[in-house]
């Protein structure tokens, strides 16, 4: 059995939750405590060695970071959060990376200041207002003509947004949200899977 070791708040252990409900695969989740800092302690630096979550442990073989760990998790299920197609493929990697590269850390200024109570100056948050709004009119373009960012199949594309929405939820950029309909009827899909409700204990 997979064991996982993260935190249940931690967006990217979030991610690969919500990878192993959707293929459901067994899994024994270990927590990490973030407060007692024992992301930096010898025990998991071994399992981890920049003293991040999540990492995982399938029998001896470890991996970590989130979206490696989806795809590996994917690979274990007959690629069920994999498209089909060469196409269909490359485009779930470019929305992959306008994840990692144009949403993540932009939301994360808003996520830290509003959530997790690290405040950030106003014209960081200026600045990363801006760049979600860039991402959220890119976003819209497929999703005004199908269900998921990739047709009409979940992938692992749609997965890594998914924390990040959930959390901005708590903070303005919940108004900007609703400036983008068809992005914002994909959250409201997203939110309601079974895989995220357990993620986020409303299952």
């Amino acid at each position: 059995m997979i064991q996982l070791y993260g935190s249940p708040g931690s967006t990217c252990t979030r991610k690969v939750l919500t990878a192993l409900h959707e293929t459901n695969t067994p899994f024994q989740f270990n927590l990490v405590d973030l407060a007692k800092r024992e992301h930096k302690e010898p025990a998991h630096l071994a399992r981890q060695p920049f003293g991040q979550i999540p990492t995982i442990d399938d029998d001896g073989f470890m991996l970590f970071e989130s979206r490696a760990i989806c795809r590996y998790l994917s690979a274990k299920a007959n690629d069920q959060l994999i498209p089909v197609t060469l196409h269909d493929r490359a485009l779930m990697d470019q929305w992959s990376s306008v994840e990692q590269t144009n949403v993540s850390p932009h939301a994360m200024k808003f996520i830290y200041h509003y959530v997790f109570k690290r405040p950030q100056e106003q014209a960081v948050l200026d600045l990363a207002e801006a760049a979600l709004d860039k991402a959220f009119a890119a976003l819209s373009t497929p999703l005004g003509k199908q269900t998921f960012l990739v047709g009409d199949r979940l992938s692992i594309a749609d997965i890594g947004h998914m924390p990040y929405l959930e959390y901005l939820e708590q903070t303005p950029i919940k108004e900007k949200l609703g400036q983008y309909p068809h992005v914002a009827s994909w959250w409201g899909r997203l939110r309601e899977r079974e895989s995220w409700r357990k993620v986020t204990g409303r299952a």
